[in-house]
């Protein structure tokens, strides 16, 4: 392992030991193998550019666990011969990819290389395959691979828990070590041959889905893409796996995630919602999240076949005539065909207990229906791989036993590795294809099916095919003409299996033809093509912002701002200010002053100290501009005598000075409260976790407490229904931070943030300084109002504006600052250079 992590504890909890400097760097293309060395945690040292890319440009490095390379010994056991494994998706997709761009390839080899040859094969591969082989050692591998893979990804992700010791393998955090270890070595790979500035980096599947942080940590603006290839469980299930945050965030690195189906696709973004606070939106039919100002795209595509190899196959005459033999074999009969790994997933013997019961209630099959089902070898061991197979065994015995009888066996089980042209043969004579999986991430064997049945020009014979498919399969969706079933009721697939039998030549074969358009334009090609145009977009879209990385451990992410959006420095503000002759300066208090999480909302004394001095002083103009009531306001501020106070986002107002309240809505009628109020109770009563707040002006649902998923759902419900039943009353109806508030019109905290400029204009004070400070979608409403006031002359055109939202997300303000601490931390610097508090006889009001 070169330079790989030592204490493997600390790698696993995500806290990364500081890395050497970088000594050299690499050419685009190594031509021998070389170590990787670190980069620090200083961010000076990213690797980023400011240039749009083009993919026609770049080249596409596509990593996963296994290289698309076949290796055999040489029979005199003194070196290694290496060929293209053409079935392998990875080598396939590469028909989806521009002829002009270079495609390279970083995994490991299924076999093991001693290490004084790894070297040797290293350079081979790469001269000769353009692949860049990782060796992991053999103990790691095994925990990487046989423990955490299988034992715990595959098997959750696959909907199974590990209830007890017996049945299934509770969480090791060796084996999580371990896999973040072996991504890391993956990761050194990928920078070995990386050119950052134009090269794409697409991951496949489970296995390296924390490689993503590894990447982004060293190069803030690289293109990464991920494909996961097998179902991906939903939150109740995830939720379960305890380093599931780790592997969320990681995921989240990288610029397109892709998914077989919409349902893994949602199970995903429910995680992300109910864990990480993440709700996705939807951008003319593109599905996205976004996560510190990044967009991560979501990309549904189910992976198609390669129709091209398979008719290659069709052609050739071992198959053909391996078709003629089972054809005449067959004769008399007709075959149903289950191709399957050896997996507790697979429903094999569902399938089996399916023909069992299809031959008892319909006898007259007994001796015309054969069951064909190969068998796969498992790509996992276990005692419940040998469990499951004697139990195939068994029910195989059993079922021949019953009805089978002299020149008939309904179940032909083969349990040895067929070829190519083995598989594709049986495709072509068989009349069903049945898959009975209880979850599988995609299958493709439907689609190899379909090419199979159509066959090559020149055949001359009707083209004709049926499905019995799993419900929950990744194919099953896109094939709509197929007979789709719950695998766990055998009666009801052997009803489907029998139906599958009688149905007519003619609906056979307009559902064939059906099939055959979807599956001969959505192949492979098609499938990496459309990945590839979504992740280039998603990208060019991250490259016009200013990205940057922060954060430790698996907690790291990249933050992307608007060029001009930008912290705010403390030192340029408080330069402008000590020079300003006329200052406004316009405060939220939740969330800005005081953090959203603190029960107790009462001001502390320092704010109450920083207030009172920013108001005392004669130059200034300090306004709280809250939604909450004036009464807990007028409470809370009470000794600051020169604080300006609005009140239930600006209903209520009050002068610096001045003790009286004014009310600033266009309307004092609230009988609308009679309607909003009943219609809020229902859904109060409905959404656990809920309540209403009742305010003089408003009325506000709250659903912070509640499920965040079915919170959020019943807001946008809420929504359209006050909307709908307030249409004629003199009130807006929004949403914000788990909250839909109901208040009258012309209120806002921008119309406050007017009111005040128009009076110092008016009062012939037009401020120099304007500082406004907010957190949530209302303070947006104040930015407006600044940005604008240039135009409109409330403000001097050489004025300094420091508009300034509360944490790094997407604003109409120009700056921000990352929390409350940071806030009072700057306003405190602002109070300092401020003159002494006046006394109560130069007080004045800025009241119009």
């Amino acid at each position: 392992m070169s330079r790989s992590y030592t204490n493997l504890l600390e790698l696993a909890t995500g806290n990364f030991p500081a890395m050497d400097k970088e000594r050299k760097r690499f050419p685009r293309v190594m031509t021998l193998p070389g170590n990787i060395y670190e980069l620090d945690d200083d961010q000076a040292q990213s690797v980023s550019s400011d240039n749009q890319s083009s993919i026609a440009q770049a080249r596409m490095i596509i990593v996963a666990n296994d290289l698309p390379i076949k290796a055999k010994r040489m029979p005199d056991d003194k070196g290694w011969n290496f060929s293209w494994n053409e079935e392998s998706l990875l080598w396939q997709l590469k028909d989806g990819v521009p002829e002009d761009v270079e495609v390279m390839y970083v995994g490991s080899l299924r076999v093991n290389i001693d290490v004084d040859e790894q070297d040797e094969v290293s350079e081979i591969l790469l001269e000769g395959f353009k692949c860049v082989p990782t060796f992991l050692p053999s103990d790691l591998r095994e925990k990487f691979y046989d423990g955490f893979c299988k034992k715990q990804l595959w098997s959750l992700f696959h909907y199974m828990l590990p209830y007890s010791a017996e049945h299934g393998c509770r969480f090791d955090r060796s084996m999580w070590e371990a896999y973040v270890s072996a991504n890391k070595l993956f990761s050194q790979k990928v920078v070995e041959v990386l050119n950052p500035d134009e090269d794409y980096v697409w991951i496949h599947d489970y296995h390296l889905m924390v490689l993503p942080t590894f990447l982004r940590r060293r190069f803030n603006r690289l293109r990464i893409g991920f494909f996961l290839h097998s179902p991906f469980p939903s939150s109740e299930i995830y939720r379960a796996l305890p380093v599931r945050e780790e592997i969320l965030k990681a995921l989240l690195n990288t610029d397109l995630i892709g998914f077989h189906t919409f349902d893994y696709a949602r199970h995903f973004l429910s995680c992300c919602s109910r864990m990480l606070g993440l709700e996705y939106q939807s951008r003319r039919g593109y599905i996205c999240l976004e996560y510190y100002g990044r967009t991560i795209g979501i990309k549904i595509m189910p992976v198609g076949t390669h129709v091209g190899q398979i008719e290659s196959v069709l052609r050739s005459s071992v198959t053909k005539r391996r078709v003629a033999e089972l054809k005449q074999r067959a004769e008399g009969k007709v075959v149903l065909l289950g191709i399957d790994d050896m997996d507790i997933f697979k429903g094999i013997n569902l399938k089996l207990l399916a023909m069992e019961r299809m031959l008892k209630q319909h006898p007259d099959l007994v001796g015309y229906a054969v069951l064909v089902q190969i068998v796969n070898p498992p790509r996992g061991k276990g005692i419940e791989i040998e469990q499951f197979q004697a139990e195939i065994r068994q029910s195989c015995k059993r079922i021949n036993k019953e009805f089978g009888h002299n020149g008939y066996e309904p179940i032909i089980l083969i349990e040895n590795p067929v070829s190519k042209n083995e598989r594709i043969a049986y495709y072509s004579i068989a009349e069903c294809v049945v898959v009975t999986a209880v979850r599988d991430g995609m299958n493709l064997t439907p689609y190899e099916y379909i090419v199979c049945r159509e066959g090559v020009s020149g055949m001359g014979e009707a083209k004709k095919s049926m499905l019995v498919l799993s419900e929950f399969i990744g194919c099953s969706p896109s094939l709509s003409e197929a007979i789709r079933v719950n695998p766990w009721n055998p009666e009801a697939t052997g009803e489907a299996m029998h139906q599958a039998i009688k149905t007519s030549d003619t609906e056979k074969q307009l559902r064939h033809e059906k099939h055959y358009r979807y599956v001969s334009t959505h192949d492979v090609a098609y499938w990496s093509r459309s990945c590839l145009q979504d992740m280039e977009r998603i990208c060019a879209e991250q490259f016009k912002k200013r990205c940057y990385g922060i954060g430790l451990g698996f907690g790291f992410r990249v933050v992307a701002l608007d060029p001009s959006f930008r912290k705010l420095s403390i030192d340029d503000i408080v330069t402008d200010y000590a020079t300003a002759k006329s200052r406004v300066i316009l405060l939220d208090y939740d969330g800005t002053m005081m953090p959203q999480n603190f029960i107790n909302k009462t001001p502390s004394n320092k704010v109450i100290s920083i207030l009172n001095s920013l108001s005392g002083d004669m130059k200034n103009r300090v306004f709280i501009v809250s939604g909450r009531g004036r009464e807990s306001l007028s409470k809370w501020f009470s000794p600051c005598k020169r604080l300006g106070i609005a009140a239930e986002h600006g209903f209520f107002l009050r002068w610096p000075g001045n003790e009286e309240w004014q009310m600033c809505g266009q309307s004092c009628e609230f009988e609308w409260m009679q309607i909003a109020e009943p219609v809020m109770k229902l859904y109060t009563e409905a959404t656990d976790g809920s309540y209403i707040e009742t305010k003089e002006s408003a009325l506000v649902w709250h659903h912070r407490d509640a499920d965040k998923a079915f919170g959020s759902s019943q807001a946008k419900e809420m929504l359209e229904h006050l909307e709908s039943v307030l249409a004629n009353e003199p009130v807006a109806v929004k949403s914000g931070q788990f909250i839909v508030e109901v208040k009258p019109q012309g209120v806002s905290k921008g119309v406050v943030a007017e009111k005040v400029l128009s009076s110092m204009v008016e009062n012939r004070r037009r401020p120099d300084f304007v500082l406004c400070v907010g957190d949530d979608r209302s303070d947006e409403e104040i930015f407006e109002v600044v940005k604008s006031a240039k135009s409109r002359k409330l403000i001097y055109p050489y004025t300094s504006i420091f508009a300034c939202t509360v944490g790094q997300k997407p604003s109409k303000a120009k700056y921000y600052l990352d929390d409350t601490s940071e806030v009072l931390c700057m306003l405190q610097s602002l109070a300092d250079f401020s003159s002494p508090t006046c006394s109560e006889d130069e007080a004045d009001t800025d009241s119009p």
